[in-house]
């Protein structure tokens, strides 16, 4: 079994969206746990605020595999194929980590939206506070901690 982390968000109908794409994540799995839920405002785009998580699973799918379940995950619930970044959707899931994977091929592991977004390394810290992800020496708490993007995000109740 693999530990692989997947973000998930979703500003269309995102209660919805975010339920189904969980539920359909969940199948993929032989176990799982989600971080709380943030909402967060958009990222290099205009409209509605999201509501992201990070999912944690248990899998025996290879990683081309994996990948290849999220995007038809993805598709199934109306995101286009080739959906182009920046705009609104019904559900976005990236694969953050695969086990210890390093790749520059797609996907990239470990992603870089790790570094890059709150509303990616908040939940994925509190999920695993004491991970150190690959190529990293400081546990994924700690990365939190010495975040300095600017992003406005909240857990919702």
């Amino acid at each position: 079994m693999i530990t692989a982390y997947i973000s998930i968000g979703s500003n269309i109908e995102r209660e919805y969206h975010l339920k189904a794409g969980l539920d359909a994540v969940k199948t993929l799995a032989s176990k799982w746990r989600m971080s709380r839920i943030f909402e967060a405002e958009p990222v290099g785009f205009d409209g509605d605020n999201f509501f992201n998580a990070v999912i944690e699973i248990q899998t025996s799918l290879s990683l081309s595999e994996l990948q290849f379940q999220l995007k038809e995950i993805e598709r199934q619930l109306g995101r286009p194929a080739h959906a182009v970044k920046n705009q609104s959707r019904t559900i976005d899931l990236d694969l953050l980590l695969y086990g210890d994977a390093v790749s520059d091929a797609l996907p990239s592991l470990p992603r870089s939206d790790i570094y890059r977004f709150a509303f990616v390394l908040w939940p994925l810290s509190e999920l695993n506070p004491d991970l150190v992800i690959p190529q990293e020496t400081q546990t994924l708490a700690q990365l939190w901690q010495n975040f300095s993007q600017q992003q406005i995000l909240w857990p919702v109740e």
